[in-house]
């Protein structure tokens, strides 16, 4: 019902579309009622508009379609997800419809024999065009419907139960969207360059595009190939420090030290880097392992103290960072430094920088781009196949193989091959010197490889299922025969390699622009990372979609600190921190929709079994079995003691 009145409103009163957007950010609007509303001051006898008649058609028949899933929605009815799905294509043909028509005008510019200052600007003009919230909105409300729709069938409720942990996230990012779309109707004025009176209608319609363009832009770094690879080099940093985070989260600790790990990570990286000789093929492992160990360091001291002594690792991870930026500090900042009367150099800092940074890294100790590595040369070139066909070849073996045990060994086996053997097969391309030019480098893969690290460790090993017991009960794992003390610091001393690696994002990758440590090294992504851990649910696919979602949010947040003057790239922050707080607030979600009770509970008390507060039922409904107690393993050491 929610979904459906939100969608109704939003095509009734928003924008469906934009045909342009001029220098400003000001666009010319596509209305349900009254045409277009023309806020950027463009002469419309000369612009060539695109056919809406079929969009607004189509416009129309959603919202009857909306109005029988309303319908639906209030009776239960079984075929309310006919009536999401068909409210989901509805919406989709309107947008083909609209692009469509938006191309063709694009495709005809050249033909219209004007200068090529006046088609540059109006490509530019047109380019800024597409879909607005009043089309948006139908589609997320399609979907919703359909989906409630189907959960009314017991498959998809129990497959839709299973995706339950994702309910916190979304609504929490849901709600982070529409307390920023209030920050910026409050700080940013509505921008109108046609100089005309709007009326209240039209002030609101403005408002709902401005929301639109601000969010839309924080998204826009999706629509190209430069622009993901600008939003995954954000991100390779965060996935490494969520891994550091989530990880101690699973075992029960709560390391804010990432920022600090990733400073000694970059320190030892850097004595390997720098003042080891070796080929590329030792080097650049050895390097990496140096970050890891020096991260792994950081980590083991505040796992140590508090297995030994029971301090805070809260604490003295917090005071920790601060003793790895004065390292940082002291290394970086001199080439000598005074000790009880004497003078000792430094050999980090290069003698003619004035800028606090060490010694070029060795070339041998260098992470290749990704670009060069695909082989994009701005201009004519081919990008190469080579990894959309290794996916391919993973997804066929691993859900191919279902019955055998070693399916994901096969499978990446077979992907790492294809890998290889298909490198050279590739498409011609016209490269975006952007594209070619990009410093993503294969940290990022390093990155992926630790989150499949991470997921094995932890949910397929042993000491991953002894560090996972830990974090849920420390004094039953003790009883188990599982040691704490251990395991709290192993989990520390992890997490802290972790947040080690990504130190070689930023020195052996070159992300800085530079090969070398220096004093802009961004330790605030270990904050970042407590961020990325809590949406992302501590999970390995979670970390890098967080990651992701936030590091496009960084990209675009550039391009909304350029077009806007009242909005500067904090709005990004604000976002950050308003999904941290309502995730923290479990989305504001009944503890009954988060974690409802086990399905055989429900079945046993539907069934007029009683089942008491101390009872799990242990098998069908009804059986004598079905509510068997569960034995007191917290006093049995009590027990066998009194026995004795």
């Amino acid at each position: 019902m929610i979904a459906a009145l939100v969608a109704l409103v939003g095509l009734l009163a928003f924008p469906l579309a934009t045909v342009g957007r001029n220098d400003e950010t000001a666009g010319l609007l596509v209305r349900l009622f009254g045409g277009t509303l023309n806020l950027a001051g463009a002469d419309l006898q000369s612009l060539k508009l695109p056919a809406t008649g079929t969009t607004l058609a189509l416009a129309w028949a959603t919202i009857a379609l909306l109005a029988a899933a309303l319908v639906g929605a209030v009776q239960r009815a079984r075929w309310l997800w006919i009536a999401g799905l068909a409210t989901l294509v509805s919406a989709v043909l309107a947008i083909i419809s609209f692009k469509t028509g938006l191309n063709s005008v694009i495709a005809g510019l050249p033909s219209l024999g004007l200068g090529r200052r006046a088609l540059r600007s109006l490509s530019r003009f047109y380019e800024g065009g597409g879909i607005s919230l009043g089309l948006v909105l139908p589609l997320l409300s399609g979907l919703a419907i359909t989906l409630a729709g189907l959960s009314a069938r017991q498959s998809w409720w129990d497959r839709l139960n299973r995706m339950r942990g994702l309910l916190v996230p979304l609504v929490s990012i849901a709600l982070a969207i529409i307390v920023g779309a209030i920050v910026v109707l409050i700080v940013q004025p509505t921008i109108n360059s046609s100089g005309q009176p709007l009326g209240v209608g039209a002030y609101l319609q403005s408002r709902a595009d401005l929301v639109w363009f601000v969010y839309s832009t924080l998204f826009a770094p999706l629509k190209s190939l430069s622009g993901l690879f600008d939003s995954l080099k954000a991100a390779t940093p965060l996935i490494f420090t969520g891994l550091s985070v989530a990880f101690a989260f699973r075992t029960g600790l709560f390391n804010i030290g990432a920022g600090g790990q990733l400073t000694v990570g970059a320190i030892v990286a850097m004595l390997v880097g720098v003042y080891v000789h070796l080929p590329a093929v030792l080097h650049i492992p050895l390097t990496i392992l140096a970050a890891a160990a020096g991260g792994a360091l950081w980590g083991a001291i505040p796992g140590f103290l508090k297995a030994r002594f029971g301090s805070s690792e809260v604490v003295v991870t917090i005071m920790l960072n601060y003793i790895a930026s004065a390292i940082f500090v002291f290394l970086l900042s001199s080439n000598s430094f005074t000790f009880l009367g004497r003078q000792y150099n430094l050999p980090f800092k290069p003698e003619e920088s004035f800028e606090a940074k060490s010694q070029d890294f060795q070339p041998t100790a260098r992470l290749e781009t990704i670009s060069n590595l695909l082989g994009l040369e701005a201009g004519q070139g081919r990008i190469t196949l080579a990894p959309l066909i290794a996916v391919i070849v993973f997804a066929a073996l691993y859900f191919g193989l279902r019955q055998n045990v070693r399916r994901t060994l096969i499978a990446s086996v077979a992907a790492l091959v294809s890998l290889f053997a298909f490198w050279r097969v590739g498409v011609p391309a016209n490269i975006d010197p952007a594209l070619a030019g990009s410093t993503l480098n294969l940290s990022f893969l390093l990155a992926l490889a630790a989150v499949v690290l991470f997921g094995v460790l932890m949910w397929r090993t042993s000491a991953g299922y002894a560090l996972r017991a830990v974090g849920l009960s420390p004094k039953a794992a003790q009883y188990g025969g599982i040691s704490v003390a251990r395991n709290t610091i192993l989990a520390m001393t992890l997490s802290g390699a972790f947040a080690g690696l990504a130190a070689t994002h930023y020195t052996m990758g070159g992300a800085l622009d530079e090969y070398n440590l220096k004093q802009s090294l961004p330790v605030s992504v270990g904050f970042d990372g407590i961020t990325v851990a809590l949406m992302g649910q501590s999970t390995p696919v979670g970390i890098v979609a967080a990651s992701t979602l936030f590091g496009t949010f960084d990209t675009g947040g550039q391009v909304v600190d350029q077009k806007l003057d009242a909005l500067s790239k904090d709005i990004v922050t604000v976002l950050k921190a308003l999904i941290v707080l309502f995730i923290a607030a479990g989305g504001f979600l009944s503890r009954r929709v988060t974690d409802p009770p086990p399905p055989a509970l429900v079945k046993a008390v539907d069934a007029g079994v009683s089942v008491d507060k101390n009872a799990m039922p242990a098998r069908a409904a009804g059986t004598p079995e079905a509510a068997t107690p569960l034995p007191n393993v917290t006093n049995a050491g009590d027990a066998r003691r009194e026995e004795q």
